[in-house]
């Protein structure tokens, strides 16, 4: 448990992410994958019945002793809000009214982080746009931790504290890696977020409030739904930072897990991620082939 790690450093690289020249290369010679570049409009009812299921939980909990309401929370709000954001993931890429109504995407995806209870969705898109454009380029790319995280978090136990707080990490790193001027949507954003909060808290209770953020610090935290967060550009092979899982939890997290596919084309939404993988595969088989 206190063993340190061998490395001491990133890995370092000086050559442009593979993603880009990748999705020209692909669209070269399937350009029918073009037809997945739409809005999905079953997100928009699956997000409102996500909100919908979760204040009904906040009204179930209201008088349940102090352990049923972690537990709950641990156990069923942990899974949807960890899932409610990556809605916001999807919304943010204008998933669920496409980009010629893109303001009515970020007022769904202030909507969706209701039950989250921190504000969070008009920030997560403003860096999870320049993630995208400079994939773990340093000073820029918020999703990378910090270096003093990379020092001090170098033993088991350390470790296994950073994953508990993740949610905190991912929540203030971008104040210090790559902070940017606050906008007023993300004032507006804040101020519906508080207001919604203490609606919560004085009409249901002080324990709906500690289910919700419970939920999310907990669902994004130590919880199996939270392997992504590593499992998606940890370097597991040398050369290679962005990998996919094609498991079941897919199912929970709007197919998040097809991570390749989503950052060679980050404009389809994550219902048709798996449809483009097929093409995906294709090309990977048949372009190596016609290399060699």
């Amino acid at each position: 448990m206190g063993n340190r790690v061998s490395r001491e450093d990133f890995e370092w690289v000086y050559t442009d992410q593979p993603h880009a020249t990748r999705r020209q290369e692909i669209l070269a010679k399937y350009p029918e994958i073009k037809s997945l570049m739409k809005p999905d409009s079953n997100l928009i009812w699956i997000v409102i019945m996500m909100v919908l299921t979760q204040f009904v939980a906040f009204y179930l909990v209201k008088d349940l002793d102090w352990k049923w309401v972690l537990f709950w929370a641990y156990a069923f709000g942990s899974c949807i809000n960890h899932s409610m954001t990556l809605a916001i993931h999807e919304v943010s890429h204008n998933s669920a009214f496409g980009h010629c109504k893109a303001m009515w995407n970020r007022w769904f995806g202030i909507f969706a982080n209701l039950p989250i209870g921190v504000p969070y969705s008009v920030s997560f898109k403003r860096y999870h746009m320049d993630h995208h454009r400079y994939l773990g380029g340093d000073g820029i790319d918020v999703d990378i931790p910090t270096d003093f995280e990379g020092w001090f978090f170098c033993t088991t136990f350390r470790k296994f504290i950073w994953v508990i707080l993740q949610p905190l990490f991912y929540a203030f790193r971008p104040l210090f890696i790559n902070p940017k001027p606050i906008s007023y949507l993300e004032i507006i954003n804040t101020v519906i977020q508080i207001t919604f909060d203490i609606v919560i808290y004085y009409v249901l209770g002080v324990k709906s409030l500690v289910y919700m953020l419970a939920a999310s610090l907990l669902g994004l935290g130590l919880h199996p739904i939270s392997g992504h967060f590593i499992a998606e550009h940890y370097m597991f092979l040398k050369g290679h930072e962005t990998y996919s899982y094609y498991g079941p939890l897919n199912l929970l997290t709007f197919n998040v897990g097809y991570h390749n596919e989503h950052h060679d084309f980050p404009n389809i939404p994550g219902k048709s991620l798996p449809l483009q993988r097929a093409e995906y595969v294709v090309y990977i088989i048949y372009g190596e082939r016609e290399r060699k």
